[in-house]
């Protein structure tokens, strides 16, 4: 399963802690950070998001802190946006 954004990667992930998508409703108290165990998630698509934010540890728990440094090394050099309409990447672990 790929996610387009954060938030509802958030919300899959809520859906399927039994380890799968199950019909779910309602608030998720989710904090995804390194160390975190996707269940259904394969991929992600999403923005580049700010240095230190909960974001970015969202997605350094996906595929890894030095690989995401690598990728952000790579966003800077080249002059990519960041926040909500910047540029976008897909995440493949």
């Amino acid at each position: 399963m790929i996610p387009v954004g954060t938030t509802a990667l958030r919300l899959i992930e809520a859906a399927a802690r039994s380890g799968r998508v199950e019909p779910w409703e309602g608030p998720t108290d989710i904090f995804i950070y390194p160390g975190f165990r996707f269940q259904v998630t394969d991929a992600l698509m999403t923005n580049f998001h700010l240095p230190k934010s909960t974001l970015l540890m969202l997605v350094s728990a996906l595929m890894g802190k030095t690989r995401m440094e690598r990728i952000y090394a790579h966003a800077i050099d080249r002059g990519y946006r960041f926040f909500s309409y910047g540029d976008a990447s897909l995440l493949i672990p």
